[in-house]
């Protein structure tokens, strides 16, 4: 498979975090002034508090995106929304590219991301919070499944709260068969655990 993920190690992997998150593309992620030591704690940081998990997603056994996954019910979105059993928030970073852009490369994982996610027992809704200036995201979200549900206040931005449950994702995932996202394969969820 194209797809795998590792647990991210905050000391092994800051530098190689580093040089993503501080590029201009990545402005949205908050980091533009980090330097790897900050970029350490934080991720040391997200790796111990038991309700937030980053990886690291392998393009062939090459660093090629970040992944976090959390509870809702231990970040500020708990006061901006009713929390539901089952609901889990999910961040993505795609690194820059090495080599020129590849149609339907962030779809794909994204794809990847979501049916990670969606093979873990339990989840029934993924949630994301990107800043709503954020078009880009927003209309790879809508692409995937994702639906707005308001732009929320949070500590850190204005945010576009949208909801992405198993049905949506799938039908999202077949209608998109057949465009650019075609070189996507077409495969069943994954068991929990394993590799995509």
């Amino acid at each position: 498979m194209r797809f795998s993920f590792r647990c991210l190690d905050a000391a092994a992997d800051a530098a190689l975090l580093h040089s993503w998150v501080a590029r201009p593309y990545a402005s949205f992620w908050g980091m533009l002034s980090a330097t790897v030591e900050d970029v350490a704690l934080e991720y040391a940081k997200i790796q111990s508090s038991g309700h937030h998990h980053a990886l690291l997603g392998l393009d062939r056994g090459t660093p090629a995106f970040l992944m976090e996954e959390y509870q809702p019910a231990f970040s500020p979105l708990a006061a901006v929304y009713p929390v539901l059993p089952g609901d889990v928030g999910m961040h993505l970073l795609v690194a820059p590219p090495s080599e020129g852009p590849e149609p339907g490369y962030t779809a794909a994982v994204m794809d990847a991301v979501l049916a990670r996610l969606f093979s873990v027992p339990g989840v029934e809704r993924i949630v994301v919070e990107p800043d709503a200036r954020n078009t880009k995201i927003h209309a790879l979200n809508e692409r995937l499944g994702f639906r707005p549900a308001g732009v929320v206040p949070l500590p850190d931005k204005e945010a576009l709260l949208s909801f992405c449950c198993r049905s949506d994702y799938l039908a999202a995932r077949t209608a998109l068969q057949g465009t650019t996202f075609s070189a996507i394969p077409s495969r069943p969820l994954i068991p929990q655990g394993a590799s995509l």
